[in-house]
């Protein structure tokens, strides 16, 4: 089973806390952002890491592979 972005505002709960380690900078208002859809989401990492919009896409796609490699494994 694949992890996509739509999975992660219901599976918030679960992985918020993966996410503020991942991505420390974010503020609580940017984790608000993740029902806003993934473009808000990106460009609110994007400006609190200092990334380019291409990287933040990048970085989510693979915070959401993790996740999905974690789920896998754990079941």
């Amino acid at each position: 089973m694949s992890l996509t972005w739509a999975d992660l505002p219901h599976d918030c709960a679960q992985t918020m806390s993966r996410i503020k380690t991942r991505f420390p900078r974010l503020g609580a208002c940017a984790l608000l952002t993740l029902r806003e859809g993934r473009a808000r989401f990106e460009a609110q990492l994007a400006a609190a890491h200092h990334l380019t919009e291409t990287e933040a896409r990048e970085e989510l796609s693979d915070f959401l592979y993790i996740e999905q490699l974690r789920r896998e494994i754990l079941g």
